[in-house]
């Protein structure tokens, strides 16, 4: 390497080495020098966000994409600020790299106070180390190198967030010099390996109605294709949970849809729960994974394998890697099954009623499923724009998006700028609810200052719908804004108010012509009005809250 590259060249140069080549975030006094730094580089774009929720966010969903995601802000006001989207990608496993600027090492001597102090220098870290699985700070020349390694291999390797501080006056300091790091990469056990994998293919081979429960971290560590050819070898059915949607195509031969527990589709819930042998691959059976818990699923008797831990049945395996495990499964000699199942049914075409009849949820998304195509990705916020999106028809796989465990409202918009770049050929649409779009839509600003251009739908039912059944009152209602007419106060783009079939219709077909800048189409419904998927849900929820 350049001998004389410095401590912020090198953390560039790893950043575009591991396939980043967008940076989301905000400036600040403390991380200009950084931020001047990546602009004058050749190997990374800055994209500026209206706010620090919204850049990490866009961070997220461009980890979900590519592998690998990064923002980067500044001290106290600004990463505290990325906490909550931080918290979200550990929850759900998506590998963000935070890079924070701080006080210069110099500045802190003697512990001023400074503006954007908390308590001590190091509280922003440790608020960090609760929720990345590795973090540093950047003040010693001697190990920055080394230490710019390890936590981006730490992301790499368990797919979760991790915080990298760099106090401004050490940006361009040079670092050790003829540095050179090898990390070898992680290896399974190979007889633990082989032991797991013999006792896998025995039970798989010896079930009746064998079926896989797939979860996100296929998708995070991705494994889709090698997911695709065991089924496809197997033809053992693939359901998936909420967080896991398009980690599959639906239109595959063995696809079942997704498994919730009790509030999911009957024959979906039947044909995984009836099954003797469950394969569950990557998935963590959260709440909302499992229906509020009422899956009724036994993770002993099955064999369970994720990133963190392999046992079938009550046999535990140690040092082997997913990765290795599901490959391992697919070369296998595990017989073809002929068993029926249920399939996803395709979209059936889709006809506004005549009239001017008022717009129902489940007929949004009705529509919704014979309008979108495999050039799509469809990113979900927190409510009915998720659990109405679950029985979306996905043409491809990894073309849907949504924060469907730690459940923030405010996601979608803003993953819609990270998603952008991360995958340019796909056109997002966006499903949103009014309560979650008050809170970071006005990252429009962010598309169109970019000229993005993805289809936002707001579904505009006065408030937070999704709570309203489990216990209402004044605290669910939100001030109505005239959604379509956010267009005029940006200068760009194109606004639709719709509240029935045909002009939601002519506005959805509109939206797809209309390229050169976003489209926000607001969709007024009834405050009362939910899809199935949601009031099965929230009558479970409400016994929670009562």
């Amino acid at each position: 390497m350049n001998k004389s590259m410095t401590i912020g060249e090198y953390l560039i140069e790893q950043l575009s080495r591991h396939g980043v080549s967008h940076v989301f975030g905000i400036p600040g006094d403390y991380a200009l020098s950084f931020f001047d730094l990546m602009t004058k580089s050749d190997k990374l774009d800055i994209i500026n966000t209206c706010d620090e929720q919204g850049a990490g966010f866009a961070a997220d969903a461009y980890a979900r994409i590519k592998g690998l995601g990064a923002v980067c802000i500044t001290y106290g006001v600004g990463g505290l600020k990325v906490a909550n989207t931080t918290a979200q990608a550990f929850a759900e496993k998506s590998p963000v790299i935070v890079i924070s600027g701080a006080p210069g090492v110099k500045e802190q001597e003697k512990n001023p106070l400074l503006h954007h102090k908390v308590k001590d220098f190091n509280t922003q870290k440790k608020v960090f180390d609760e929720f990345t699985v590795a973090s540093t700070i950047l003040d010693d020349p001697a190990t920055a190198f080394y230490e710019i390694d390890r936590v981006i291999h730490c992301a790499l390797r368990y797919k979760r967030p991790v915080y990298i501080e760099i106090p401004r006056d050490m940006v361009s300091v040079p670092g050790v010099r003829d540095y050179q790091h090898s990390r070898s990469g992680d290896i399974s056990d190979p007889h633990a390996l082989q032991e797991a994998l013999t006792e896998a293919v025995q039970i798989i081979n010896s079930a009746e109605r064998p079926v896989i429960l797939a979860g996100v971290e296929v998708h995070r560590f991705g494994l889709q294709r090698e997911l695709v050819a065991f089924a496809e070898k197997t033809q053992i059915p693939v359901a998936t949970t909420i967080l896991a949607k398009s980690v599959i195509p639906d239109n595959k031969s063995f696809s079942l849809g997704i498994y919730e527990g009790a509030t999911g589709l009957k024959e979906i819930t039947e044909y995984v729960e009836s099954s003797d042998c469950i394969i569950f691959l990557g998935a963590f059976l959260t709440d909302l994974n499992t229906g509020i818990y009422t899956a009724n699923v036994d993770t002993a008797r099955s064999i369970y394998a994720t990133s963190e831990k392999l046992t079938i049945y009550h046999h535990r395996y140690d040092n082997i890697l997913f990765k290795d495990f599901l490959n391992g499964l697919s070369d296998g000699d595990i017989k073809k099954r002929t068993e029926t199942h249920p399939v996803p049914a395709p979209p059936p075409p889709f006809h506004p009623l005549k009239g001017h009849q008022k717009m129902k949820v489940q007929r949004l998304f009705h529509n919704l499923n014979s309008f979108i195509t495999k050039d799509n990705i469809i990113i979900a916020d927190v409510g009915d724009a998720l659990f109405g999106a679950n029985d979306l028809y996905i043409h491809q796989d990894t073309n849907f998006l949504s924060p469907a465990y730690y459940a923030s409202l405010g996601f979608s918009v803003p993953a819609a700028v990270g998603a952008h770049y991360a995958n340019p050929a796909l056109r997002a649409i966006v499903l949103i609810g009014d309560g979650a779009f008050q809170m970071t839509g006005m990252e429009l600003s962010t598309i169109a200052r970019y000229g993005l251009n993805p289809i936002v739908i707001v579904l505009n039912n006065e408030g937070y719908g999704t709570e309203r059944p489990m216990l209402d009152g004044p605290f669910n209602d939100i001030l109505p804004w005239k959604y379509s007419l956010i267009p005029e106060i940006l200068g760009r783009g194109k606004g639709f108010y719709v509240d029935n079939e045909k002009d939601f219709d002519s506005a959805l077909r509109e939206a797809r012509d209309y390229t050169e800048d976003f489209s926000l189409i607001e969709v007024k419904i009834d405050r009362d009005d939910r899809s199935p998927a949601l009031n099965r849900l929230t009558s479970y929820l409400a016994k929670e809250v009562k």
